[in-house]
């Protein structure tokens, strides 16, 4: 074993007190901009599908239908679903960094290779990949997130780059008026060319990844204290030089017992009995907000397609302003999870998101908003539902032991997304084809009403977590005390 432990050996770090005690310096935001750029990427990919898929409806050589437009966003979901839970599962036992590349690269080459469909089914199951290496990032980049920045600062980078997804749904947006523009580009090449591009870009995530080294607080669960040790030094060097002397430990040494990999059996025990309420609570959002992001954002342009004849060609003017929105959401609203407190901002986003989308989905129905009146709803809407969203993987993040934080970010992820969001566009597909508003509406309300019931969830169960170092508010499974 590393250090030449064996297991059972116990020993004391002060590594999570010295990565609590830096100020923010330029290590901390190289370390939003490494990883937060998944979520753009991710951004970038789900709203181009989104804006692409009247093109892609219309294409000669593809020629989905509705319903099966929305089976490749599902197969695209549930594909995430099965990489969460394989590459989280990599994640805790071969380390945060190793999975950075290799998800990266599933991506890249599914992503491209989307661009080269050449029917429903080659065009589903790449798009099963692409959400394949996406979903393993979840778990490794959220992961890493939170074990390397500051207790003080960790909800508002958490929501901020999750956030970050809508930075590339601007982008997709933006580029999805370029290659649907008849008079630039043939749309038959134009939406081949997104996927295409999309992928080349995110070679620029692996050169960016290079420098981000291993969670030290990953390292030392794992009975690699010397090396994790080094790499804090490494860290601390870097931030003296920017800001000065570092300031005093807030708090003391922690002793861990040195162990072997988690099993699976244990990952369960800790869930459903250490645990039981918080994964209750975590289940709960995922699932929550997967029903209601994926049945509403993979299909709106279907719906402006279908109910106000909007042309393809200016698909991207309505995804704007509601990415903005969205991006905007979890910016502004971050720094109050970390003075307010988890437990209020969540069950106050989650309620207000309900609400304002039952508002909508009866409005929608009476005819009384048009193309625009609907996306500057939306885009309102999203504005508070996608700090709740990002919440919900900051939650299940500090739910659970350090040992164990990639696989329950994946299983939760995989859980919440199989129960609440696989099968939300596939059905917003259907209820879309129908061509009748009275069946959208109660689509709308069904994804108000599980907001809703998110918010009470959250009200009954929440915990404090603000402010509050990891090993605090989940103590690590080899924990000597």
């Amino acid at each position: 074993m590393p250090d030449g432990r064996q297991d059972g050996t116990v020993f004391s770090t002060d590594v999570p007190a010295r990565l609590d005690r830096l100020p923010w310096a330029r290590f901390h935001w190289l370390v939003c901009i490494g990883l937060g750029i998944t979520w753009t990427l991710d951004g970038l990919e789900v709203t181009l599908v989104g804006s692409l898929a009247p093109a892609i409806h219309n294409s000669p050589s593809l020629a989905l239908t509705e319903t099966q437009v929305g089976m490749t966003a599902s197969a695209y979901l549930l594909g995430a679903v099965f990489g969460s839970l394989f590459f989280g599962w990599l994640t805790d036992r071969l380390g945060r960094k190793r999975l950075f590349t290799i998800t990266v690269l599933v991506y890249l080459v599914a992503t491209m290779a989307t661009g080269l469909s050449w029917d429903v089914w080659s065009f589903t199951f790449f798009r099963f990949m692409t959400g394949a290496g996406i979903g393993g990032e979840y778990s490794a980049v959220n992961s890493a997130i939170q074990e390397l920045i500051p207790a003080r600062h960790r909800g508002r980078t958490d929501l901020a780059i999750n956030g970050t997804f809508w930075l590339g749904a601007m982008f997709g947006a933006g580029a999805s008026l370029l290659l649907l523009n008849p008079a630039v580009i043939d749309p038959e090449l134009g939406w081949r060319l997104a996927f295409l591009v999309g992928g080349a870009l995110s070679v620029v995530v692996i050169f960016l990844r290079r420098w981000i080294p291993e969670s030290p607080r990953w390292l030392m669960t794992h009975g690699r204290n010397a090396e994790a040790l080094e790499i804090v030094a490494r860290i601390e060097r870097e931030v003296a030089a920017e800001r000065g002397a570092l300031p005093p430990l807030g708090y003391g040494a922690i002793r861990l017992r040195t162990r072997g990999h988690v099993s699976m059996s244990e990952v369960l025990q800790v869930m459903f009995r250490q645990y039981r309420a918080r994964s209750i609570l975590g289940l709960t959002l995922m699932a929550c907000q997967a029903f209601c992001y994926n049945g509403v954002f993979f299909t709106y342009a279907l719906v402006l397609t279908k109910f106000y004849a909007v042309p393809a060609e200016y698909m991207g003017w309505y995804m704007l302003p509601f990415a903005v929105g969205n991006l905007l959401g979890p910016l502004l609203l971050g720094p109050l999870f970390d003075t307010i407190g988890r437990r209020i901002m969540i069950t106050a986003t989650y309620a207000g998101a309900g609400l304002l989308m039952a508002v909508t989905a009866v409005l929608f129905q009476q005819e009384l908003l048009s193309a625009t009146m609907l996306t500057f709803m939306w885009t309102c809407i999203f504005f508070v539902a996608s700090a709740a969203a990002s919440a919900a993987y900051l939650t299940v993040g500090e739910s659970f032991p350090l040992e164990m934080r990639a696989l329950a970010i994946a299983l939760f992820y995989a859980i919440g997304t199989a129960v609440g969001g696989v099968a939300a566009p596939f059905l917003f597909g259907a209820l879309i084809q129908g061509g009748e508003r009275m069946d959208l509406l109660w689509g709308y309300m069904a994804a108000a009403a599980l907001m809703l019931v998110a918010a009470a969830t959250e009200w009954k169960l929440g915990f404090a977590a603000e402010g509050q170092p990891l090993e605090s508010v989940a103590a690590p499974m080899g924990r000597a005390e």
